[in-house]
C-alpha cells in the first residue's frame, strides 16, 4: 500500500474522538454514524494524537448515509499531523515531499497545507527518477521542466527526480582544441582559452572540435560536406552506456514529436514540451517499483 494518497482532498474529513484511538474505539466511533457521500476516510483527532481511517458507507448516493465498514489504515504510534501552509496537498508529490522532509519517521504523514486542505500520505516510497540532461545551460531544461510540471501534477505518482548532468565544459577538457563547434548558442557555454562557434550559425568552416551528437553530425556534413572531429553529447547515450536500476528520463535530438521508451529509460525529444515532459514521467513511473496507490 505504498504512496497511498486520496484522489481529491474532499475525500478527506477530520473529526474529533472522545474514545480511544485504537482499532477497536475507532470501530465503535464511527459505526452506524452518517458520513457525507463523499467522506472516504477520515482524519481522527484527540487531543495530540492522530489516526487515519477508510469507512464504507451503506450508500454512496444520499447526501448522507450511515458508515458500515471502517478500516484502520494508520494508528496514533505511527501517524503524524504536520502543519505545511506551501504544500498543495493535491499534489501527491508536494505530499511525499513534506512527509520525508517533516515527519520523515511515520508511516503516515497527514498535512495540513494550502488553503488549509487536508491530505494524507500512507507509506511514502517516492519514485526516484534520475534525469540526464546536458549543462549549461542552467538551469537545465528537461530537468526544470520535470520539476516545475511535478509541482502540479495531480495524476503523477510521488516521484523524487535525481540529476545526473553531462558537463560541456568537462567534456571539452577530455579534448583539448583551440576551437569547439557547438550545436547553437542557447547553452551560452564559454570555455576559457579556446574559441567557441554554433553550429546553427553556419560559420565559415575553420577546424574545431564539434561537441555535438547524430544530429549535429548530420548537419555538419550537410554544412560541409565531411565528418567532424566530435565529442559526443548525447545524453541517452550516457544514460544508456551508465545503466544502473534507477529509472531514467532524458532527451535525444533525433526524436521530434514522440516518446520512446527502452526498458526503463524514457527519452523525450530535445525540445520536448511540458505535456510531452508529463507523458515522459508518467512512462517512467510505469516502469518503476514502488506502485502508488491513487485511491
Amino acid at each position: 500500500m505504498k504512496n497511498l494518497v486520496p484522489r481529491r482532498y474532499r475525500e478527506v474529513a477530520v473529526a474529533g474522538v472522545t474514545g480511544d484511538l485504537t482499532a477497536e474505539g475507532l470501530n465503535r466511533h464511527f459505526l452506524g454514524r452518517e458520513a457525507y457521500r463523499r467522506t472516504r476516510y477520515v482524519v481522527a483527532r484527540r487531543g495530540p494524537d492522530t489516526a487515519v481511517v477508510e469507512v464504507a458507507k451503506a450508500d454512496d448516493g444520499p447526501l448522507f448515509s450511515p458508515i458500515v465498514g471502517v478500516r484502520v489504515l494508520a494508528l496514533p504510534g505511527e501517524c503524524s499531523l504536520v502543519d505545511a501552509p506551501e504544500v498543495d496537498t493535491g499534489v501527491p508529490t508536494q505530499l511525499a515531499r513534506a512527509a520525508r522532509e517533516l515527519a520523515p519517521a511515520a508511516r503516515c504523514v497527514v498535512v495540513q497545507g494550502l488553503y488549509r486542505h487536508i491530505s494524507f500520505i500512507l507509506e511514502p516510497a517516492p519514485i526516484r527518477v534520475q534525469v540526464v540532461e546536458v549543462v549549461p545551460p542552467e538551469p537545465p531544461k528537461l530537468l526544470d521542466q520535470a520539476r516545475r510540471m511535478l509541482e502540479v501534477a495531480e495524476d503523477l505518482p510521488p516521484i523524487e527526480l535525481v540529476p545526473a548532468l553531462v558537463d560541456l565544459t568537462e567534456l571539452a577538457s577530455e579534448r583539448r582544441a583551440p576551437r569547439y563547434l557547438l550545436p547553437c548558442r542557447g547553452s551560452g557555454i564559454q570555455l576559457d582559452g579556446a574559441e567557441v562557434r554554433f553550429l546553427d550559425e553556419r560559420p565559415e568552416k575553420e577546424r574545431w572540435v564539434l561537441l555535438g551528437c547524430d544530429r549535429s553530425r548530420e548537419l555538419h556534413r550537410w554544412f560541409y560536406g565531411e565528418e567532424p572531429e566530435t565529442v559526443d553529447l548525447c545524453p541517452r547515450r550516457v544514460a544508456n552506456r551508465a545503466g544502473g536500476a534507477m529509472p531514467v528520463l532524458t532527451k535525444c535530438c533525433l526524436l521530434e514529436e514522440h516518446i520512446e521508451r527502452d526498458g526503463t529509460t524514457v527519452t523525450v525529444p530535445w525540445g520536448a514540451s511540458l505535456d510531452l515532459v508529463r507523458e515522459g514521467l508518467q512512462r517512467v513511473a510505469a516502469t518503476a517499483e514502488p506502485a502508488w496507490s491513487p485511491a
